[in-house]
């Protein structure tokens, strides 16, 4: 049997043993849980396009925290980003969806959303605001409306062919570019 201690002479350890002792005979609701303690919502399979990718994602999306990022198209600054993205959160706050945002740069934004089922019909919104440039969903990139010509392409895989050609210019020209000390001089 544990010793009897004075509360008073308690330490950290004693507390936290303590307040496990209070919480494993505490009935908690399975909504005040921690997201990564909570049983994942049931997938109804029946519902799912498998034509459609983005179906399979939101339905495990849903009831869980999501981000996504967002970037201001026209080079603007902080304050700018902080005032657009402040009208896009404001406006999907007015048609009830729960986001947070987050300014990471002068022109990029994080939204976080509670649910991210919601997560792709925000998106749709996003790139169809003028002053969008894209918005980086689950690894993805979806160009927006104020994306010019080569920020559209970013979404596209490079060839490699450039690459490849610089490489090969590189050994043409006899220039060792590496990180290894050689015996030689070279003449400057």
């Amino acid at each position: 049997p544990p010793k009897k201690k004075d509360i008073r002479d308690y330490n950290d350890a004693d507390m936290a043993r303590l307040l496990e002792q209070w919480e494993k005979d505490d009935d908690i609701e399975e909504g005040d849980l921690p997201e990564h303690k909570r049983p994942p919502a049931p997938i109804d399979f029946s519902k799912l396009d498998p034509g459609k990718p983005e179906s399979i994602l939101k339905m495990t999306k849903k009831g869980k925290t999501l981000m996504m990022f967002v970037t201001v198209s026209g080079d603007p600054t902080e304050k700018e980003t902080e005032e657009i993205t402040s009208l896009w959160q404001g406006s999907l706050f007015n048609a009830n969806y729960d986001v947070q945002r987050f300014i990471v740069g002068s022109n990029r934004a994080i939204f976080m959303l509670r649910d991210g089922g919601y997560a792709w019909e925000i998106k749709d919104f996003l790139i169809n605001q003028e002053r969008c440039a894209d918005v980086t969903l689950e690894g993805q990139v979806y160009p927006g409306k104020g994306a010019d010509g080569s920020e559209k392409v970013k979404n596209k895989t490079k060839p490699e062919k450039t690459k490849k050609k610089k490489d090969a210019e590189k050994k043409s020209n006899g220039i060792k570019e590496d990180n290894r000390a050689t015996n030689q001089r070279e003449e400057l």
